[in-house]
């Protein structure tokens, strides 16, 4: 029940005055409008003295034949209520695909004797995962000519042949390059089966373990495969040892972690000379490490956990970088001896308002990638020196991170740049001169020019007086006279920040006079620490009041009105979504809820259910604390559904979501057509699917064209 985002930006990648069609506007709930009498029987439970019914408890069955039948119903009506959008939804899939470089490959990343690339064929859901030699005196990543020697290390679409889901959990090539470790999942559930590929010989060998999680580190010399199983909560707990060419069953358990708020990982650092066992709530974290060259012995731990300080490590020459909040609530770096972990002696100190929020190291340089005044930067740092620089770039708004880069001993490193305008783009720094190379640049096919557009950052002052950053596109010339349609994006949770992005399918709105917004509402991470801590537990309320805020910041600088304004958010930012809706129905057109977390209180309070745990540490425990229940029922969109004048909501689920369960948004809409008839509520839910939806590029197109052909339409600007 993790809601953090596992994808792109669309469904986080992560959108009154209606028009309807010439036919008219659709009843406004499906028949039959509720389940089977019979099913209504409530479920009541109590909590602190509170008394809870739930109506629609039956729907969490997932292997009850009514709950699907009621799925594929509500399938049905959605697929009726829009079929006038048809030919919207399939003008908009053709922009998308007419506007993306079908058959494309990434830039290649150089990791020893080899450029590892991903490229993708026209008319193919996924991608080919591929390498060639490094050639003799070749310094620069090859072009996209074909190369006779390629070999294709894995092929998304020949492993995903008959299947209606594909996804790939851990791709890690052994150090040697000699193997290939890669687990996959046909349903969705983010259950994985790890196999391991010889490289030389294109053997799968028979080393086959079901029931992985993602994350997997090599031994130094490639006989080694460690991995991670979970629990029944779908929690990752264990580390496990594995020895090529011997059973699974005889895999050794490495590190088992018994406290029900941690999750563990597993990697080899940059450097290959560690496994990197990484145990982390939500608050606190806890690191040990193995040699790589005797992975056999027992994780040495790096610093023992104390309940709120969190810390990372990176492997560089005789230390480990410990970046950390120990005192420091933006984060520090420091370092401690790598043969015996002890003292941290300071590197950088905590400087408020810039949060250090990862460090990379490499053979003569480390790399910081920060953030301040919401925007993110990285900062480079020569070794042995104090001296550092921050890289610089053009616009007033952009988003900056490391790439690929995979090579230790390097003096260049790969970034990601892009903006709500710039395409994604991949540069090359010399860390040295400082000079950047443009590696590639996202195509974006039918002359598209980032001149016919503008980017803005406003502000909100929500109620306490805070100031929230908006981030703002529209096309070049768009009135600012209230006319114009808009959706606003948010999301607001475990410090996760939606910074300024770019997207072709965007641009299917941007060119029918949409403006699009995120609004960096509380709760994330845009602004630093202090922006999540008060946006969580008993302040989490500040996220859905900063939201509104920003919807009223819009509709007063005349960029739309409430009428033509569409809130979107997933995951957790559905939650945000099912609040504002409660909140301040009548600052929306229409609200777009995806895999949306919209009975939180139900979620929480049950132990059993995947993940509730580890996310007390974010919403509080509302079975040990009144105050916190109370709280969180204050906020439940499931639990305040009123008789109120909806704005129209659209709610799209998976039924093999683990992150979110398909039932919350579920009964969440079944609820809000029978206290507030008069509205019009859509549930779409993928029978095939996870928390990312789709898996196939194009079935992703489709979706996403769905949703802003519903999008358009509820904003008045449903031309085809």
């Amino acid at each position: 029940m993790c809601k953090e985002l596992i994808a792109d930006h669309s469904a986080g990648n992560v959108s009154q005055v209606t028009t309807e069609s010439p036919a008219g506007p659709p009843p406004a709930r499906p028949a039959p409008s509720s389940p089977p009498p019979a099913r209504l029987a409530p479920t009541t439970r109590t909590f602190h003295g509170d008394t809870v019914t739930d109506e629609y408890a039956w729907l969490m069955d997932k292997e009850d034949p009514a709950t699907i039948a009621h799925l594929e119903a509500e399938n049905s009506w959605t697929e009726r209520a829009t079929a006038h959008l048809a030919g919207l939804r399939e003008k908009i899939f053709q922009e998308i695909k007419d506007r993306t470089l079908e058959t494309d490959l990434s830039v290649p990343s150089r990791k020893g004797g080899y450029w590892y690339y991903t490229r993708t064929e026209e008319g193919k859901q996924y991608g080919i995962q591929c390498r060639v030699p490094v050639r003799p005196g070749e310094t620069a990543p090859p072009t996209g000519d074909e190369r006779p020697d390629e070999e294709v290390l894995l092929d998304g679409n020949v492993l995903a042949e008959g299947k209606e889901f594909f996804a790939l959990g851990t791709f890690d090539v052994s150090p040697d390059g000699h193997r290939l470790a890669y687990s996959t999942d046909f349903d969705g559930d983010e259950r994985f089966t790890l196999r391991v590929k010889d490289l030389r010989t294109g053997e799968v060998l028979a080393d086959e373990i079901p029931d992985t999680f993602y994350g997997s580190a090599w031994s130094a010399d490639g006989s080694v495969l460690f991995y991670i199983t979970v629990d029944e909560a779908w929690r990752p707990d264990r580390v496990h040892r594995h020895v090529i060419g011997q059973p699974a069953a005889a895999d050794a358990v490495v590190y088992h972690e018994t406290d029900e708020r941690f999750w563990v990982g597993v990697e080899l650092t940059r450097s290959e000379k560690f496994i990197v066992i990484d145990a982390h709530s939500k608050i606190t974290s806890e690191v040990r490490v193995i040699p790589a060259d005797t992975p056999a012995v027992e994780p040495v731990l790096v610093a023992e956990r104390r309940q709120g300080v969190e810390y990372q490590i990176e492997h560089h020459g005789h230390r480990f970088l410990i970046l950390h909040n120990r005192d420091a609530e933006d984060f520090a770096l420091a370092y401690t001896s790598a043969d015996a972990p002890g003292e941290w002696v300071e590197l950088i100190p905590h400087q408020p308002g810039t949060r250090l929020e990862s460090v990379d190291a490499f053979s003569r340089h480390i790399v910081i990638s920060l953030r301040k005044d919401g925007l993110t930067g990285l900062r480079v740092m020569c070794d042995g020196s104090t001296d550092t620089y921050d890289m610089t770039f053009p616009e007033p708004l952009y988003s900056v991170g490391l790439g690929s880069n995979p090579e230790y001993d390097t003096a260049a490193v790969r970034i990601s740049y892009t903006s709500l305008i710039t395409p994604d783009s991949v540069f090359d720094v010399d860390l040295i001169t400082r000079s950047m190379t443009l590696r590639k640049q996202k195509p974006v096919l039918g002359g598209y020019d980032p001149a016919d557009y503008e980017q803005f950052r406003q502000w909100a002052t929500a109620p306490d007086g805070t100031r929230v950053p908006i981030s703002i596109v529209a096309r070049r010339g768009v009135a600012r006279d209230g006319s114009a349609p808009a959706v606003l994006y948010g999301y607001g949770s475990y410090e996760h920040s939606i910074d300024p992005y770019f997207s072709i399918s965007r641009l299917s709105l941007l060119d029918r006079g949409v403006v699009f917004a995120i609004a960096h509402v509380r709760g994330g991470g845009e602004m630093g620490r202090r922006w999540y801590e008060d946006g969580k537990m008993l302040a989490k309320k500040n996220t859905f009041t900063d939201f509104v805020a920003c919807a009223e910041a819009l509709i007063r600088n005349r960029w739309t009105a409430a009428d033509r304004l569409v809130a979107r958010g997933g995951s957790a930012g559905g939650l945000l979504m099912g609040a504002v809706a409660n909140l301040a129905p009548e600052s929306f057109a229409g609200i777009v809820a995806e895999v949306p977390f919209v009975d939180p209180l139900t979620s929480i309070l049950d132990p059993s259910l995947p993940l509730t745990v580890t996310e007390w540490e974010e919403w509080g425990n509302p079975l040990e604390s009144a105050e916190v229940y109370a709280y969180m029922k204050s906020y439940s969109p499931y639990e305040n559904v009123a008789p109120l004048p909806y704005p129209r909501i659209l709610a799209v689920t998976s039924l093999n979501d683990t992150r979110v369960l398909y039932h919350e948004p579920a009964k969440w809409v079944a609820r809000l057509r029978t206290v507030a008839p008069e509205g019009q509520f859509l549930l779409k839910t993928e029978m095939g699917a996870g928390h990312a939806g789709p898996s196939g590029r194009y079935d992703s197109w489709k979706e996403e064209a769905f949703v802003l052909a519903w999008i358009l339409d509820t904003a008045g600007a449903a031309t085809i």
